[in-house]
């Protein structure tokens, strides 16, 4: 048993790297399978909808060919009336995008089901399709996504930032947001920091999805000493995109100009004491109750500072109500265009 026991701890980092090898295999030829299928569904919907439209074929010869396959090979699935016709749709929907139409097939049919059934627009369709690929969201978390009123909160609202942030990370308009969704801790009306410090803490999976998939975890109360004082920043995270650390500091009230300067200051001692030299300069993120946005903006115009203040939300949004939002935002920006 002895050198049985001396064997294993010997081999044992090779057999992690065959599983490694064979885990990334599975991970291609899902992919490649998963892309095939949305070729043959893509081809599919062309066949039926040049068909349909040059008057050949009514939709009831699209439930004879359901039935035909359905006969003719019973072991196949997914080729029912119902799903041919979203093959259909599929392929009419995304034909004449030539930007988007490649996105379509590096999602699964799940996903592009979800994104056509529930978009209004076709901005609306393109963003859903890039965001479900870059942060790599499953079926549950796109659904969460289309309730959460994602893309019309990201078009009514876009995140609010000092000047410095642009300048030093061109990219961080596309990283964070306006407001953030916590209905998942389920706090109380009369919740305060403490609870909502906890309540992330404990949901630390979600709220890191609600972040966004780069975001990684550092550290909660994470130590800062500056002189003989100590003193805690609430939440610290490490943005692999952005390579820069990230904090965050809670307040559970109305935005006010003074907590600006208190994270200022830990953004100061992240800088000098806690980032490595490789790494851009630290970003701060205030993330409070509400907002009044020309305080705000005042607030942030002459700040020295990488930072942006949010909102948590603690219950979904009016969806209707920011869709009708939306389309005003639409018809004053077509007007605006018209007299230009």
């Amino acid at each position: 048993m002895k050198d049985v026991r001396i064997i294993k701890k010997t081999v044992e980092p090779s057999f992690t790297e065959v599983l490694q090898l064979i885990e990334a295999a599975r991970k291609q030829a899902f992919q490649a399978v998963n892309t095939t299928l949305i070729e043959l569904y893509w081809q599919v919907g062309a066949y039926i909808s040049r068909k349909i439209e040059s008057a050949e074929w009514g939709d009831g010869v699209v439930e004879q060919l359901a039935a035909y396959l359905a006969q003719t090979q019973p072991g196949l699935r997914g080729f029912t009336r119902a799903n041919l016709f979203r093959m259909r749709q599929f392929y009419e929907t995304y034909r004449n995008d030539e930007k988007v139409s490649p996105l379509v097939r590096q999602l699964s049919w799940t996903h592009n089901l979800i994104i056509i059934s529930q978009s209004k627009r076709e901005e609306e369709r393109e963003f859903y399709l890039r965001m479900a690929i870059k942060e790599k969201w499953g079926k549950r978390e796109l659904e969460r996504q289309f309730k959460t009123a994602l893309f019309e909160r990201t078009i009514l609202h876009p995140p609010k930032v000092s000047p410095l942030v642009t300048q030093i990370h061109s990219d961080a308009l596309d990283v964070f947001k306006d407001s953030y969704l916590v209905e998942f801790l389920s706090l109380a009306d009369g919740h305060d920091e403490a609870d909502l410090h906890k309540g992330l803490l404990h949901k630390l999976k979600d709220f890191l999805v609600e972040l966004g998939r780069d975001f990684c975890f550092a550290g909660s109360e994470f130590p800062l000493q500056v002189g003989k004082r100590d003193f805690a920043l609430d939440l610290l995270f490490f943005h692999r995109g952005l390579n820069c650390l990230v904090a965050i500091e809670l307040k559970v009230g109305r935005f006010e100009p003074e907590y600006l300067g208190k994270l200022e200051f830990y953004l100061e001692a992240l800088d000098r004491d806690v980032k490595k030299p490789h790494e851009n300069p630290s970003i701060g993120l205030l993330l409070c109750a509400s907002k009044d946005a020309e305080v705000v903006e005042y607030a942030l115009s002459r700040s020295l500072s990488p930072a942006l203040i949010a909102e948590y939300q603690t219950q979904l949004p009016d969806k209707k109500l920011l869709q009708a939002k939306l389309h005003e935002f639409y018809l004053q920006n077509i007007a605006a265009e018209a007299e230009l």
